[in-house]
């Protein structure tokens, strides 16, 4: 594609060495320029783009996006004043707007956004619509599977992934939309059939610094829809809702609410609820999955699906990897893997648990590292509380240490007066679990969920907690 086809539509502020030259790709990493790409110059927060500008030059860049001008570096340089939202465009322009041939909905908020997705998936496809999903456990394009790395791609890399969904003649895309790739712009120019929002709980503070700065992010995703569905339950959605500029619908218990449930039932195997006339159920247990049963039929509803649809294929829904996962152990007690990492995920797993135990609720949890760590004396405290046993160990340390992490989440637990033990090693701390599990216990193993790797500031090392399980349950 020619730079002229390519730069058309972004706000430039200045053309340096002007030419219409061919482009191959865009990057924004000068390590993966290949000859004839195009370098987009980002400020980061660990280093600054533009001081590579000269080494991309030198690997075959045939131009550069910047903010501003470096000198000695004779290839075209545009400059324009956000770089971001000029990568976000160009990338979109590369792939011919993949975004725009498909239905796309994106779900926001701090927690339920996984579950959420697969539930409007499996609603559209059970209406016969083809369906991509692009999200933390893994990205889908057709029937095939694709891991992914972090909750929402690069600019480059989602734009790719919307050009093969396009190909493959998908009707609908649903995705996750992180707070980092709305702050970051990686978004940008994406044009949204539904936006939804779940909730907002704290997590995410070592980038966004304040609840107010999260919240403000995850709004910009209703600037960038045709449709919003909030969780008006939430006072930040609350918030959004009544600033939304467009057609909204809004859910949750309060008398407000477009989609209000009612006579709603906790089981241990579901829940149901009634809305305006139309009974629901699905069976994934928990209160929080009565959220996200509101969330998908909101979705549903914007997309054209009757109540009466969505309430059928609802009642089929499977439960989502690393949410609520019971472990099959053939014990007299019952292994469950959730993804519970932030105070609000460990308050709705023991809750829920704690609304079908009949022996004790033990919790094994741990912070990741290098994330926010106002969060571990919250996640401490919620769980001495609702929990009988907790067993702190290590979840993804990164490049902290381990016990510096353990030292701000115990103080907390023991506060409350419930026992615990502190067993650093994730895998000794499981075999602790299971070696003095009782019956009837629930053992819940949080942080991990659908993760299959521990990140130590060794490196990333292999790690299912399934394959754990049956590995110390087989000795």
């Amino acid at each position: 594609m020619k730079l002229s086809q390519l730069i058309d539509g972004i706000d430039i502020i200045q053309i340096y060495n002007e030419a219409d030259v061919e482009i191959t790709g865009v990057h924004y990493n000068s390590k993966e320029i290949k000859p004839g790409n195009l370098f987009v110059a980002i400020e980061g927060f660990v280093t600054d783009g533009h001081k590579y500008i000269p080494s991309a030059a030198q690997a075959g860049a045939a131009a550069v996006i910047a903010q501003r001008y470096t000198e000695g570096v004779d290839i075209p340089q545009i400059i324009v004043g956000d770089s971001r939202i000029a990568e976000a465009r160009v990338c979109s322009t590369f792939f011919g707007n993949p975004s725009h041939k498909f239905k796309l909905i994106g779900i926001t908020g701090t927690n339920g956004k996984t579950t959420c997705t697969y539930l409007v998936k499996h609603i559209l496809e059970s209406a016969g619509k083809k369906t991509g999903l692009i999200g933390t456990n893994q990205n889908m394009i057709g029937d095939r599977v694709i891991e992914t790395g972090r909750t929402t791609p690069d600019a480059f890399e989602l734009q790719q992934l919307f050009a093969q969904m396009a190909e493959e003649n998908v009707d609908c895309v649903i995705m996750e939309v992180s707070s980092h790739s709305l702050e970051l712009s990686r978004v940008h120019g994406c044009r949204f059939e539904v936006g939804a929002f779940t909730n907002l709980t704290q997590d995410h503070l070592d980038f966004h610094v304040t609840m107010e700065n999260y919240a403000a992010a995850k709004e910009k995703l209703f600037s960038m829809c045709e449709a919003a569905v909030i969780n008006t339950d939430d006072k930040f959605g609350e918030a959004m809702a009544e600033r939304a500029s467009c057609r909204t619908l809004t859910y949750g218990r309060n008398d407000d609410c477009s989609l209000r449930a009612e006579n709603v039932e906790l089981r241990e195997n579901g829940v149901s609820f009634t809305l305006g006339g139309t009974h629901f159920s699905l069976p994934i247990p928990g209160d929080f999955s009565v959220y996200n049963a509101l969330c998908a039929i909101g979705i549903a509803s914007a997309m054209g699906i009757s109540a009466e649809e969505t309430a059928l294929y609802l009642a089929g829904a499977a439960g989502v990897k690393g949410r609520a996962e019971v472990v099959k152990t053939d014990t007299d007690y019952t292994v469950m893997i959730d993804y519970a990492h932030t105070p609000d995920g460990i308050e709705n797993i023991l809750k829920t648990v704690r609304g079908f135990a009949k022996g004790r609720v033990v919790i094994l949890f741990g912070c990741g590292g290098d994330r926010d760590n106002t969060k571990r004396p919250v996640m401490g405290e919620l769980a001495g509380r609702l929990a009988d046993f907790c067993i702190i160990t290590s979840d993804n340390p990164r490049s902290e240490e381990p016990m510096s992490i353990i030292s701000m989440i115990e103080p907390a637990v023991k506060a409350t007066g419930t026992p615990y033990v502190v067993i650093e090693n994730r895998r000794e701390a499981i075999e602790y679990a299971l070696r003095n599990a009782r019956k009837d216990d629930v053992i819940v193993l949080a942080g991990k969920g659908h993760e299959t790797y521990q990140i130590l500031s060794t490196g990333t090392i292999y790690f299912d907690e399934r394959e754990v399980i049956h590995d110390i349950l087989a000795k």
